[in-house]
């Protein structure tokens, strides 16, 4: 998630186990080596190469983020921490509040549907359970407020409360999933599809309305769903799956732009097609898992395949997150309900098409 969220998650529970007889000075020094121990493991978007574009794909949420790596990555926080701010903690209780802070991190980040390679070195599985946003401020506002309370008070009664509703919410958000999910199996089935590979992601900031994805013979569909008090349809847009020998018939299979497009599939669990680039003549392969406007296939990023490029040269990256007036009036609408349907309205229209 985004870098307050994780840091205010790992204050809050960092204060958690300061006892309020001995809070005098404690909370506010335990919430800081939480909330920096929290945010620490994002540091690996350094990881970058002039040369090679994809390099930061593969080592964000890496090895930082696993759970081996914890004790070690609050260790080397706690350390440094205790000798750069002032703070009346032994540096047992600095260890303990840096590994507290820091086991939170790759927890909550496994809670989104970016991927998070909790279990490396033993697996590049990447862990996404889809039942939070990147960025919801409806998780982190209140969270940050009890946060706040808990150190102007000096009392942990708010930091477990902040807790509380930090964990009420992701479980809602795995609640809302299982509803839109078994939403999106009825959508495909009314098309008269197999929902292969289906795919639920919470749209930006809320739970009411997710992205949906499933494969059927050769494409892509794409639909939001709406999970209010009622299930709603709103109808999307579909998408070829890429397929090298079709789309790229001329790409060498042994050049770095191959072994890039693979390490791109990797990356976007092969939910990969081919878009139209942003670059004249040169084609370019996008994760349509991820766009501003739920119901549409227009993507956030990509890499583009150069047809002239040689045997040693990567593939381009591209990266589109403005937001536009358009985008922002479509996705406020969807969230509204204009332009979704009740799922009764996708059954009836399967019964009038017939077997």
């Amino acid at each position: 998630m985004d870098p307050i969220s994780q840091g205010t998650i790992g204050a809050a529970f960092a204060q958690s186990q300061v006892k309020d007889s001995s809070a005098a000075g404690k909370i506010a020094a335990v919430t800081v080596f939480g909330c920096l121990a929290g945010m620490a493991p994002d540091l690996d978007v350094f990881i970058q190469s002039s040369t090679d574009p994809l390099l930061f794909l593969e080592y964000h949420r890496h090895f930082t983020h696993a759970l081996i790596f914890i004790p070690v990555g609050a260790l080397i926080v706690s350390a440094v921490l205790f000798r750069l701010v002032r703070h009346p903690l032994t540096f047992r209780q600095a260890y303990l509040s840096c590994l507290i802070g820091y086991a939170t991190h790759a927890l909550l980040d496994s809670c989104t549907s970016y991927g998070t390679q909790l279990f490396w070195p033993f697996s590049n599985y990447r862990v996404a359970w889809n039942n939070v946003s990147v960025v919801d401020p409806f998780f982190t506002l209140p969270l940050l407020a009890m946060v706040v309370l808990s150190v102007a008070k000096q009392r942990r009664v708010f930091a477990l409360a902040g807790i509380c509703w930090a964990l009420a919410y992701l479980l809602l958000g795995a609640v809302q999933l299982h509803r839109v999910s078994a939403a999106a199996e009825q959508v495909a089935l009314s098309r008269g599809h197999e929902a292969n590979r289906l795919t639920m992601k919470p749209s930006f900031g809320n739970l009411v309305l997710w992205k949906s994805i499933y494969e059927h013979q050769g494409y892509y569909y794409v639909d939001a769903i709406r999970g209010g008090l009622d299930t709603e349809h709103c109808p999307g847009e579909r998408v070829e799956k890429l397929e090298l020998s079709q789309h790229l018939p001329a790409l060498d299979p042994g050049s770095q732009q191959a072994a890039d497009i693979e390490r791109f599939r990797w990356f976007s669990s092969n939910y990969l097609a081919l878009y139209p680039g942003r670059t004249a003549g040169v084609p370019q392969i996008v994760d349509i898992r991820y766009s501003m406007v739920p119901n549409e296939v227009d993507p956030m990023w990509g890499i583009g395949i150069n047809p002239q490029a040689g045997p040693q040269d990567h593939v381009q990256w591209y990266s589109q997150r403005n937001l536009s007036r358009e985008m922002r009036n479509a996705f406020f609408a969807l969230l509204a309900g204009d332009g979704c349907q009740g799922l009764w309205h996708d059954a009836q229209k399967g019964e009038d098409r017939g077997p």
